[in-house]
């Protein structure tokens, strides 16, 4: 392995609440690209801040080497102030000015200190992640999420950090940010350490760290090798269950044959005892002899097949561990050839801009169609889904719905519960007065919350398990809708959540917009049409 940069032993952390997270994590991380993957809610977000020196683990050691710089999930907005206050050398930058002019004090040098070329610097690190179009003196008024995560990375970058550890730096970018920032740590040839679940960053790390209740996982390759080692980990699983359960059914017919062998022995020493011409002595000492023997070979038979279900059960958990999100969409009854909706020359602007960001736009969709809307972040792809939900309405044109209002379904980025300090058992059933509890624990148990997971507070999930239970809730009715319209249906979902959900969106019937920047989702989902802006408000 190459130089250690971090290293952990018995590394675990224990939420308020009493949940353990993980346990006893030995971990080591050098001058190489790192992924950490696992399920949501496994802990990987807090073990990304532990490692960082962002959180205290409950116990355990760590060890850090140099200096380690942190990107948290969501970089923080600053609608007032500068690029050069989002980099962090708002101060050290003033007080270089302020020496060159020479008005600058002890103060100012010490502030400086050997950052002459500051100026220099934070254009180069600007550069790096493609903002370079951006001057330092530049309001950050207007700027879009993925200019802040870029401006974010890029004040690390300032700070010539020995490791960097991002948590899902591309959720939110678009595809130039996203390219940019997978240049970067591309590029980078100290050690970083990447939360994230997406595929074409995963495709360019060293090896991958797969967190799960088993503990930490460690596959030495990229995604691809990654899925390859997981299919054979899931057909070995599936081999020692099926041999678990063979051996089990083994042993307890061969329990049952030497308890019957022994109970027919049995019968037949008491009958030879009882005709026997024996003193009375010796007609006990018989008895008590196959007794024994019956004892022993009775715990002898115990044991075996108490390590027999041990073993069933550990090849069960990890069948289950392993276990696949699977659901499908009912048929939603879309024709082939039904017309769903159009919009006929649709504009929508906002107050203070100076033309619209969707301009004349007419689009007509038929039959099953699967849509996607890609582009720059702010371009109006939200705006665009917006008009054709219908949640907002166009300034100029017409949008005409060719199905029933009700068969019409958007989920987007922001899960909005019904009661968020009630269970999500609770709230899946006040989002569909047609589910009983049954039915809702059996629809909940398909996207992998089962037993005590459903009743736990809906406002407490994670991201990825808000989107996965809002999928419930908003697939669940006896019907599919017609028309589904999603926006970003990946972000925040883990790898197996995702393929999950492109399964079931690749079978679904009925039409289907989706904006997205993942080129491997819009390829899995059988997208037939793309929708890019054209620059002047049209798309196409």
């Amino acid at each position: 392995m190459p130089q250690l940069r971090i290293a952990t032993d018995a590394l675990t952390y224990t939420l308020p609440t009493g949940r353990e997270l993980f346990s006893d994590l030995t971990l080591g991380f050098g001058e190489e690209r790192v992924a950490l993957v696992g399920r949501n809610g496994t802990g990987k977000s807090t073990l990304a801040r532990v490692l960082a020196g962002e959180l205290e683990p409950t116990s355990g050691a760590i060890v850090r080497q140099g200096r380690v710089a942190y990107l948290a999930q969501a970089a923080a907005r600053h609608d007032e102030g500068r690029v050069a206050t989002l980099l962090g050398i708002d101060e050290p930058l003033a007080a270089l000015d302020r020496l060159l002019a020479g008005t600058g004090t002890p103060h100012d040098v010490e502030l400086v200190a050997d950052r002459w070329d500051l100026r220099e610097r934070a254009a180069l690190a600007l550069g790096r992640v493609g903002l370079d179009y951006l001057s330092l003196d530049r309001g950050t008024t207007g700027l879009s999420g993925g200019e802040f995560t870029r401006l974010a990375l890029a004040g690390l970058l300032l700070r010539d950090p020995d490791y960097l550890i991002l948590d899902e730096p591309t959720n939110h970018l678009d595809v130039a940010s996203r390219n940019a920032l997978l240049d970067v740590i591309a590029a980078w040839e100290r050690g970083v350490l990447v939360v994230s679940h997406d595929r074409a960053l995963l495709r360019r790390v060293d090896r991958i760290v797969e967190l799960s209740p088993r503990g930490a996982l460690n596959y030495g390759g990229n995604y691809d090798f990654y899925r390859q080692a997981r299919a054979a980990e899931e057909e070995a699983a599936m081999r020692e269950l099926d041999s678990a359960r063979a051996e089990l059914k083994r042993v307890e017919r061969h329990e049952r044959e030497v308890r019957e062998r022994q109970a027919r022995r049995e019968a037949r020493g008491k009958r030879d005892r009882e005709t026997a011409n024996q003193s009375k002595l010796l007609l006990n000492l018989m008895r008590e002899t196959s007794q024994a023997t019956s004892g022993r070979v009775g715990a002898q038979q115990d044991r075996v097949s108490e390590e027999g279900r041990a073993r069933l059960a550990a090849a069960r958990e990890r069948v289950e561990e392993r276990a696949m999100l699977t659901f499908a969409l009912p048929p939603s009854g879309l024709h082939a050839r039904r017309r769903v909706l159009d919009l006929d020359d649709v504009s929508y602007g906002y107050a203070g801009t100076p033309s619209p960001i969707i301009s004349a736009f007419s689009l007509s969709i038929v039959g099953p169609e699967r849509i996607a809307i890609r582009g720059p972040n702010g371009c109006g792809k939200t705006t665009l889904l917006a008009l054709l939900a219908g949640t907002l309405a166009p300034h100029f044109g017409e949008r005409r719905l060719g199905v029933d209002a009700g068969a019409v379904a958007t989920l987007d980025q922001h899960v909005r519960w019904p009661a968020p300090d009630r269970s999500l058992l609770d709230n899946v059933l006040l989002a569909n007065a047609s589910l009983d509890p049954a039915q809702a624990r059996q629809l909940l148990a398909s996207f992998l919350f089962r037993g005590d997971a459903a009743l736990r507070p809906a406002a407490v999930l994670s991201g990825g398990e808000a989107i996965r239970a809002a999928l419930a809730c908003a697939l669940s009715s006896e019907h599919a809708p017609q028309l589904l319209l999603l926006d970003e249906p990946t972000n925040h979902l883990d790898l197996d959540s995702m393929e999950a959900v492109e399964r079931a969106l690749r079978a679904y019937d009925g039409a289907l917009v989706v904006i997205s920047h993942d080129d491997d989702f819009i390829a899995a989902i059988g997208t037939t049409r793309v929708l890019e802006p054209d620059g002047s408000g049209g798309w196409g």
